[in-house]
């Protein structure tokens, strides 16, 4: 989501395996855009971290001037250590097209009969979300299903250390910085736990797939336990995508079809046209099942 400004060709997607997550969908673009450019890439990310042990104490020295509670910060970065393996994933992902055709045949068919298992298991939970915010249950479980198979794939990568090592490495330390202080404001005021803060290799968290950024703008606790949580909580997962889509302008009762103002809203979700399309493909198929 913090990359939400680009734009994507209308008849092709850039995808990551084995799902799609939004927020290098623009590092991608731009990585491809330099090289056309001939613009190094080296040249365009050159920095000096240091030492990580060092960077991180300079880390928590920021984090504590900007107001994060020493407890959070201790139990966030305490032992973090440099990942590797999310360094080599993000400077080896591979790229490729795929048309609305075939990006909506690989991923809406197999995931048509649970999502709409999850329609009626979260029946009254979408009708109060929808009340709440205007958005429709076949457009948040849609997200759902395309985003984590229904939470089922929400990552396994120790959110705070993914975070760390891609805010530590040059290509784009200060979205990453940033999205690392975030995360600890997520700890700090109490949502998650920083030892249960898990998620996909770039940062994304939870069912739905949220930046700590929109995690902290965007997440409601719609089950009423006094925390929004969106690693465990179904009901605060589908009230917090409906709040970020309602954010962004979603017109109550109208439709979703390409070139209206609610499909536009998807788009803010996430800027390929490809997917935008997928969610709305799938949302209808939702709508007209049994």
């Amino acid at each position: 989501m913090l990359f939400n400004q680009l734009s994507f060709n209308r008849e092709s997607i850039l995808v990551r395996t084995p799902l799609l997550p939004r927020f290098l969908l623009a590092a991608l673009a731009v990585s491809a855009a330099l090289a056309a450019s001939n613009v190094p890439a080296a040249a365009a990310a050159s920095c000096d971290t240091g030492n990580f042990d060092t960077w991180l104490a300079d880390l928590k020295t920021d984090a504590a001037a900007k107001g994060i509670s020493q407890s959070a910060i201790t139990s966030g970065l305490n032992g973090v250590t440099l990942d590797k393996a999310v360094i080599s994933r993000d400077h080896s992902q591979a790229v490729f097209n795929q048309t609305f055709e075939q990006f909506s045949g690989r991923m809406v068919p197999p995931r048509l009969t649970r999502g709409s298992d999850m329609l009626k298991r979260y029946g009254s939970v979408l009708g109060r979300i929808e009340e709440t915010y205007g958005v429709p249950g076949e457009i948040v479980v849609a997200i759902w299903g395309l985003e984590t198979d229904f939470g089922v794939n929400i990552g396994k990568f120790p959110t705070i250390r993914s975070l760390a090592t891609l805010a530590y490495d040059c290509r784009r330390s200060d979205e990453f910085r940033a999205q690392l202080l975030d995360a600890l404001r997520i700890i700090d005021r109490g949502d998650v736990a920083a030892a249960d803060l898990h998620g996909a290799w770039a940062g994304e968290i939870g069912q739905t797939q949220f930046m700590p950024s929109s995690y902290l703008k965007y997440a409601v606790d719609f089950d009423g336990n006094g925390r929004r949580d969106l690693l465990h909580s179904a009901p605060d997962v589908l009230a917090s995508t409906a709040n970020y889509l309602a954010s962004y302008g979603w017109q109550r009762g109208k439709g979703w079809d390409p070139g209206s103002p609610n499909f536009a809203v998807i788009q803010q979700w996430n800027k390929s046209e490809v997917y935008a399309k997928t969610i709305g493909y799938f949302a209808t198929q939702l709508s007209h099942a049994p």
